[in-house]
This record gives C-alpha cells, structure tokens and sequence, in this order.
C-alpha cells in the first residue's frame, strides 16, 4: 500500500498539469483543434490536386506560363506577382508576432499598431488575389479547342502567338488586351493564313504538331478565351477548377481573419484587454492567422512551383 502512495503520489507530480496540462487555457486548445481539423481539410485539397495534375501530365498548365501578369509592367514576369503577395502575407505574419509579443508586455500602443500593420497586408493579399483572379479568367493569349482538347498556337520554336496576333497580324500588339472575343472562322482564316502557326500541347513537355496535323485540327476547333469552370485557355479544365476553388478556400481563411483581426483591433483601442489584464484574444487570433500564413507556403509551392 505504502509503495501504490508513493507512485501515485510521484505520478501526479510528474504529471502536474492539473485543470490546465502545458498551462494553456481552453480557448487555446479550441484553436489548436480547429486548426488541426482545417491542416486535414487542404491536405485533402492538396492531395488531391496533386493526383490530377500527374493524371493529366500531357495537358496541364505550366503555372510559370499562366501567371506572368504584374501591375504597371509590360511584358512577361512569370510568378513575380505571387511571389510579392507570398512575401506580403509572410511579413504579416511577422507584425503578428510582434503584436503577441507586445500584449505579453501589455503594451497597448505597439499592440494596435502591429495589428494595423497585419490587417494592411492582409487587405493587399486580398486584393492582389483578386486582381490575379481577375487575368486568369479573362485570359491572355486564347487557345483553340479540338474534341475537348486545348491546343496553344504558336511558331514552330515553340513561341506562343496570341489569338489578337493571328487574326490581325504582328504588328499589332495584343499584350495586356483582354476583352477582344474572336469567332473559330477568324481564328480558322488566320491560322491558315500564317505559315508559322502551328498547335502545340499546353503540358511541360508542350509537343509541337506538324503543320498538316494542325491544319487538319484547325478545321474542327473551337475558340477558347480566358478561363472559368466549364473551360480554360490555359489547359486542362482541372486545372481551373482547382484555382478557383483552393486559393478561393484559402482566400475566404485570409478574409475571415482580417475581419477577426479588424474586430480584435477595435477591441485593443477600447481597452477591453487592458480591463481584463491580458491580451490572449490577441494570441488566439495570431495563432489562426500564423496558420493561414503557413497554408499559403504549402498552396504556393504545389500549385504554383511544382
């Protein structure tokens, strides 16, 4: 008996986390079991991504050839744009940081104004998500399809040649005009009008096609322009589909956590922590929005490096 109290007793004490084990309150855990629960949900989303993309090799778009857009620039600046919105989100993590760190400190001047700092970058992610949004599905360059199939047209190097170039010629200068909609008849009568043209397969491997083989294509195409659910200039329709609906998810995390951020904001100015004696809504808030940031890494490198 004697021996069962002292390893009882020496077991507690090992134990020794009471109604709180490694000290964190229920509100804490509550946040590490949702994000526990969302961590499996773009595992799920990523996973799957992941399977398609290498089922559908031959026709699956080259991020680095579809996001090339950047604000103010002419030319093509393949994933420089999501590269500065990866960057932007990152820093917010860090002004996330700083802003715990000063509520542990009870600072309620840095606070607020690490907090402002946060829902800036995150107000420029969402916007800059947006814009890009807005260039995929308006499309670029157009591409024709042939019995389901997005084929680009290009030379026979491989230089991609946009629907606007094909119809009016080369001089004239397509890039960046995204809102002139071509008939298959135009496009038809251009291609075969253009000795140089030929159709090429949007994968990385991107097979050019004998001038025979796409003047017989040609016939039967279809013009595709800018992208949506039921079709994509860019490639696979997949690919589309999976844009739209992970950056999207992840998008709508980014803007649920502004607007908690917006609210804890309000609540730092008012002083309702200081009332309390401790800022861990701050901490609470900072670890969703850590997530959401380290998501973004993931999203980031599958979909738009690999």
């Amino acid at each position: 008996m004697a021996t069962h109290s002292v390893t009882t007793e020496n077991n507690e004490n090992v134990w020794g986390g009471g109604n709180e084990p490694f000290a964190a309150s229920y509100g804490k855990l509550m946040m590490w079991f949702f994000l526990l629960s969302d961590a499996l949900t773009f595992t799920g989303f990523l996973t799957a991504y992941g399977l398609i993309r290498f089922r559908f090799s031959d026709t699956w778009p080259v991020p680095e050839s579809v996001f090339t857009h950047f604000p103010y620039l002419e030319g093509d600046h393949p994933l420089l744009y999501v590269a500065l919105m990866t960057f932007i989100l990152i820093m917010s993590s860090v002004t996330m940081v700083l802003a715990v760190n000063a509520g542990h400190q009870k600072n309620k001047d840095k606070v607020a104004l690490w907090l402002f700092l946060t829902i800036v970058g995150g107000l420029i992610f969402l916007g800059s998500q947006a814009w890009e949004w807005y260039h995929f599905i308006m499309g670029e360059h157009g591409s024709v399809k042939v019995e389901n199939t997005v084929y680009y047209i290009a030379d026979d190097k491989g230089n991609r040649i946009s629907l606007a170039e094909l119809v009016h010629g080369k001089e004239h200068n397509a890039h960046g005009e995204h809102h002139e909609k071509f008939t298959a008849e135009q496009v038809r009568t251009g291609f075969l009008a253009n000795k140089e043209a030929r159709l090429m397969d949007p994968g990385k491997v991107g097979k050019i096609y004998s001038r025979s083989e796409s003047e017989s294509m040609i016939k039967k195409a279809e013009v595709v322009q800018g992208a949506n659910m039921k079709q994509n200039e860019y490639g696979n329709t997949l690919f589309a589909n999976f844009f739209f609906f992970i950056t999207g998810f992840h998008g709508f995390h980014v803007f649920s956590g502004v607007v908690l951020n917006i609210v804890i904001f309000a609540n730092v100015l008012l002083g309702t922590y200081e009332r309390r004696g401790h800022y861990e809504m701050v901490e609470k808030v900072g670890l969703y929005w850590h997530f959401v940031d380290l998501v973004w890494v993931f999203v980031f490198t599958f979909f738009y490096l690999v």
